[in-house]
């Protein structure tokens, strides 16, 4: 059944709402800089942060295939979503009452205690997205959806940056942790008033095809990666650039190692970072119309592969170093609107769950690689390691360039 045009913008709007929100609480939870700058002062090693951003970005989704296998039969997901949600929000709270009771708690024990939080957290994510994903695509017409992602963008970056001055101030302001416990309280607060926005939206029906068991929905997978190599070429992009997201925790660690990491710093970090996606996102509004997801995914892995070496370059330069979150900034919001967006390309309302699910547990070198990073730091140092991540970034302009978009995918 087709979603009326009137429905589909109120659908529109409630997103939007969803949106707003989601930016400011965005960064109060950051794991590019908050959440690995909080486990550093923590005491953890680059061994502790690699653990902790393989299951930030890319552990939990080894779930989604799990998570897919089930809600792939639900006729509405809005339920679900909002479980997925509530269940962040409470992560969130717990760990804003974890720092709040450290002075009490050994370093040991508090870092065990943010693994199983930030996990609760990220497998709850996980369980959100497949909900978010399908939702979006059947409850906003094809056109509109498009023009969605790069007015998503930014509206969350003019927010973003309001919040990382927010976020600034209150590092400083505060002493460690009471910091760190009032950022995951206003981060669980915004995220529930994020979700209000998801009661008003109604789904459209769509039929679905009933698959039994998960062992039934494993069996599609081969099929489904034979019969679409979209959906392989686009596995492999995220495999080899993705490598450029999963490094960027380690950008906040190699800061410490070479200037030492005051609160100011990374406040700095956030707030370059932000003013780089506002930048990315306003000049790909402008110009969405002449651009479409392929050349998005070039330049971004231009960007991303310049990212590490060149943070070797000014790792003896305070000042300058910092203005390396700029264009960490672009990189990322350039890789959110193509990378969603390819996803929506690639799959249909019918099989959209199951792509969400594929592509979760299919980011194996994204799960695995941060955990080797922590070891190789440890061992042989940064050098070797930021050169082999922007080797295999670069790689990744061979899979997208097989990449079969059609000419009217523009990011509208």
């Amino acid at each position: 059944m087709q979603i009326s045009a009137k429905r589909s913008k109120i659908n529109f709007r409630n997103f939007l709402w969803h949106a707003v929100f989601l930016a400011v609480a965005s960064n109060f939870m950051d794991i590019d800089t908050i959440i690995p700058s909080m486990l550093i002062k923590a005491g953890a090693t680059p061994v502790h942060l690699g653990f902790l951003t393989a299951i930030m970005l890319g552990g939990t989704r080894i779930f989604q295939l799990i998570f897919a296998s089930n809600l792939s039969k639900k006729k509405f997901k809005k339920k679900y979503l909002l479980i997925g949600i509530n269940i962040r929000v409470i992560s969130l709270i717990l760990l804003a009452l974890l720092f709040y009771e450290s002075a009490q708690l050994s370093d040991n024990i508090i870092i065990t205690l943010i693994f199983v939080l930030i996990s609760i957290f990220a497998l709850s994510g996980s369980y959100a997205g497949i909900s978010y994903t399908d939702i979006l695509g059947k409850s906003v017409k094809k056109e509109s959806r498009k023009h969605f992602f790069s007015l998503k963008q930014i509206i969350n970056s003019i927010f973003i940056f309001a919040s990382a001055l927010i976020v600034r101030d209150l590092l400083k302001r505060f002493e460690y942790p009471n910091n760190y416990a009032l950022l995951f309280l206003l981060a669980g607060t915004l995220l529930l008033i994020s979700s209000f926005s998801f009661w008003n939206i109604r789904e459209n029906y769509v039929k679905t095809t009933y698959r039994k068991n998960i062992f039934e929905f494993f069996r599609l997978i081969p099929s489904e990666i034979k019969n679409n190599s979209n959906l392989m070429n686009y596995l492999l992009i995220i495999n080899s650039l993705g490598l450029g997201i999963s490094v960027l925790p380690f950008l906040i660690i190699f800061a410490k190692q070479k200037f030492g990491l005051t609160y100011e710093m990374i406040g700095n970090f956030l707030l370059l970072r932000t003013i780089g996606m506002i930048i990315a996102s306003g000049i790909f509004y402008k110009i969405s119309q002449k651009v479409d997801y392929k050349l998005l995914l070039k330049i971004s892995l231009i960007i991303g592969a310049l990212l590490p070496v060149t943070a070797l370059f000014l790792g003896h330069f305070k000042f300058l170093y910092q203005f390396l979150f700029i264009f960490s900034g672009i990189f990322i919001a350039i890789y959110r609107i193509s990378n969603n967006g390819v996803l929506l390309e690639i799959s249909t309302n019918e099989n959209r769950a199951l792509y969400t699910g594929i592509t979760g547990a299919g980011s194996i070198l994204n799960t695995i690689f941060p955990i080797i990073a922590g070891f190789l730091i440890s061992w042989i140092g940064y050098i070797p390691v930021f050169i082999i991540v922007s080797f295999f970034v670069i790689l990744s302009f061979i899979f997208v360039n097989k990449l079969n978009c059609p000419k009217n995918s523009q990011v509208t």
